[in-house]
């Protein structure tokens, strides 16, 4: 008897609340990605569009697509954003979900992550309005926000950005990767809405992620305890894979042409040490405080963000914290 995959069941689920293109061609950049595999996952199962899946590293691809790999709708480009799109095919929808968005990258390698974010919405950009592009969803991030006060994020917010700190290579060229959205639309008539997702979770993820949640759940499932090495008192706002794919595929059909919205849940805002808390307690681990007394503190520091807009076009989260743990734990565990 084959295991539940509560993952795909999920799949299934969100799809009650959406309506996707049923023609054409659509390519996702960053596919082997969390997001991007998740969006790829619900238009093979939901849609007739051949699906494009861009990435760079087939061998992932083929691995995490296997369940597609050879259908005649699924088609993978092996490719680098930071380089022109040389192929011939006309994309009817594009979703940009291509960013080296790991805290690893911002540390080695600051250039390559600024050059990948412009460089690579003007590539694909100029290739969409030469082969006939209906619309591209571009994914931003909530980090354009930078450092706010306290209050909830709404697409109006702009917080303060360090911008002579290397660290500011991603929320510095995703704000300049916005703007070019707007100037593409302004100067070319290019047709761009723009999502700006919080933190998301969800399965499929490597070993070599070091978000945190991913390291909590390499935690629980190899049986270890979460060890602390703070308080974890940063508040944040989370969001499940599922429903943020299925939040995308509602901007890509609803969303206005030249408008951000964010992406999130307003009742899966928690600290870092509540997320650790719930996973460990759904394996039955604990949370260890391993914190060296050294008279300094870290502030704490609060980012959420209104669901409101996106909430205006139909959309809504399926999935709580709770839930959306529970099923990215068990999903992953056949996973690794």
């Amino acid at each position: 008897m084959a295991e539940i995959n509560p993952y795909r069941q999920d799949l299934d689920k969100v799809v009650q609340q959406l309506n996707v293109p049923q023609e054409g061609n659509i390519l996702i950049t960053g596919a082997t990605g969390l997001i991007g595999s998740c969006l790829v996952d619900l238009l093979m199962r939901h849609s007739f569009c051949h699906i494009y899946a861009m990435g760079r590293n087939s061998q992932r691809a083929e691995q995490r697509f296997a369940d597609y790999w050879q259908q005649p709708r699924f088609h993978f480009i092996r490719h680098d954003i930071c380089q022109s799109l040389e192929c011939t095919e006309n994309f009817h929808y594009i979703i940009h979900a291509a960013s080296n968005a790991s805290p690893n990258f911002f540390q080695q390698s600051p250039v390559e992550v600024m050059k990948s974010n412009l460089d690579g919405l003007c590539h694909l950009v100029e290739y969409g309005l030469r082969h006939q592009m209906k619309r591209m969803v571009y994914i931003s991030s909530g980090e354009v926000y930078g450092e706010g006060d306290g209050s909830v994020f709404t697409e109006e917010s702009s917080g303060h950005i360090d911008i002579l700190s290397p660290r500011a290579c991603y929320p510095s060229s995703k704000r300049a990767a916005e703007t070019l959205c707007a100037a593409y639309i302004q100067e070319y008539g290019a047709d761009i809405v723009i999502a700006r997702p919080c933190h998301t979770y969800g399965p499929y993820f490597t070993e070599s992620d070091n978000r945190v949640y991913a390291q909590f759940i390499r935690n629980v499932i190899r049986g270890e305890d979460i060890v602390m090495k703070s308080k974890g008192e940063q508040y944040r706002s989370w969001l499940y894979v599922v429903d943020c794919a299925s939040a995308i595929l509602t901007l890509l059909m609803k969303g206005l042409c030249g408008e951000a919205y964010n992406v999130a849940d307003e009742l899966s805002n928690i600290t870092i040490r509540q997320l650790a808390e719930k996973t460990a307690a759904i394996s039955g681990q604990q949370v260890v405080m391993d914190i060296k007394e050294d008279g300094n503190t870290t502030p704490i520091t609060r980012a959420v963000f209104s669901n409101q807009k996106i909430a205006q076009l139909g959309w809504k989260p399926l999935f709580g914290i709770d839930e959306g743990l529970q099923h990215t734990i068990q999903t992953q565990k056949t996973y690794s």
